[in-house]
């Protein structure tokens, strides 16, 4: 008797972050043989630098209103629907990681367990799965048919059944995520939309006395505005401007100013648990006290709050009280840049998402896929940008699987 034994497809996965990470460990080892390549010398770089100050590994946010986070919101729906942070959770769990959920909402690894434990983890699963990893192979195009890959100053050739693309976004360049694919892809025909800032530093022209009285201090319980979006937090003054995580929420409605009209304005509540006739009021009992004495008393204010005021607002604003009241409640401030990329938590540009279909496949190229920050979309911080890559990667594991 003769049996037939069934190949196994081979499948090529050139990145190794997060998304990669997650779908080389769901990837079902009986049906593919797969293969991760990486241009740095080991996986999840990117990954261990998002762990410096506390791994933020997502956010326990009921699902309807986390997807509403992501930029397009539409195009995360099935996405996070499919795989929830929740689902993270329990898939960390299954691996050895318990998380908990902070005070702020998100979550992390329980104490003790580090970023590098976390990688480890996720790699024991690859291990398990037998899927070789090739490091320093930096992807240099195709050659027909077949992959290139560029190690120690020679060319390999690669063939690959299916190819999946995982090369990453434009920010923080020390880790491989550069962005120079964007060449090959283009030369393909795929639409590449340009790279930007997110998650970042925004410029102000702060006067030189201001921002060098105040860089590093923060405003704490207030709220910014821009356009109809507004989000609650803590801003950090710096010399080059605003950053925090307030301001990094409001990062698409600010970067769509900035491209429409060159600039943006955003409008910060110094007290938005108070109302402009309950500020008027608690300032009408000014007696014999200056300004600044009377925001510390009757407002609670600090120096940082003060001398915002005072730096934004002419004189005749700040000493008169009722127009003191309104701009406390809505503290108009110009944006004038974004920081630049290298200096950027995230990025938004890449592959458009016009170019590929519900399972993540290139329209224009069978056989070859592209997930996480390769993507043109975007995401603030808090864990929403490694849940929506790792998202990415499990439900493409899952729809691969399925075949």
């Amino acid at each position: 008797m003769i049996i037939f034994e069934k190949m196994k497809t081979p499948i090529t996965i050139i990145g190794g972050g997060s998304a990669a990470l997650i779908l080389a460990s769901q990837l079902d080892e009986n049906k593919f043989d797969v293969t991760v390549y990486e241009r740095n010398v080991a996986l999840g770089r990117k990954f261990l630098v998002a762990g410096d100050g506390g791994f933020n590994l997502t956010h326990s946010e009921e699902t309807e209103k986390f997807i509403s986070r992501y930029s397009p919101a539409s195009f995360f729906e099935k996405i996070i629907s499919s795989f929830t942070n929740t689902d993270l959770r329990n898939w960390l769990t299954s691996i050895g990681i318990e998380t908990f959920v902070g005070t702020s909402h998100r979550v992390f690894p329980i104490k003790g367990i580090k970023p590098i434990d976390v990688l480890n983890a996720i790699l024991n699963e690859l291990k398990k799965k037998n899927v070789q990893i090739k490091t320093n192979h930096l992807w240099k195009g195709w050659e027909n048919d077949n992959l290139l890959f560029e190690k120690e100053n020679k060319i390999i050739r690669v063939e690959s059944g299916i190819t999946i693309f995982c090369l990453g976004g434009c920010s923080w360049k020390v880790t491989g995520s550069d962005g120079t694919w964007t060449n090959y892809f283009a030369e393909k025909g795929i639409e590449i939309i340009p790279f930007q800032s997110s998650n970042c530093a925004y410029e102000v022209k702060w006067k030189s006395e201001f921002s060098a009285l105040l860089s590093g201090k923060s405003l704490k319980n207030i709220s910014i505005r821009c356009g109809t979006d507004e989000r609650k937090g803590e801003l950090v003054i710096t010399k080059f401007g605003l950053e925090g995580g307030a301001i990094y929420a409001l990062s698409p409605q600010i970067r769509k100013q900035i491209n429409e009209l060159g600039s943006a304005t955003i409008y910060i509540d110094l007290k938005p648990a108070l109302t402009i006739e309950q500020i008027k009021d608690k300032l009408s009992a000014r007696g014999n006290r200056s300004i600044k004495k009377l925001l510390i008393d009757r407002l609670n204010f600090d120096i940082t709050q003060i001398e915002l005021l005072k730096t934004l607002l002419s004189k005749d604003d700040f000493t008169y009280l009722a127009d003191l009241a309104i701009k406390i409640k809505k503290l108009p401030i110009t944006i004038t840049a974004l920081a630049p990329l290298d200096e950027a938590i995230s990025s938004v540009g890449g592959i458009s998402l016009n170019e590929i279909g519900n399972d993540f496949q290139f329209i224009k190229m069978s056989g070859n896929y592209c997930v996480g920050e390769m993507l043109d979309w975007d995401a603030p911080t808090g864990g929403y940008l490694l849940q929506g890559s790792l998202s990415m990667g499990f439900n493409l594991a899952t729809f691969l699987n399925s075949k």
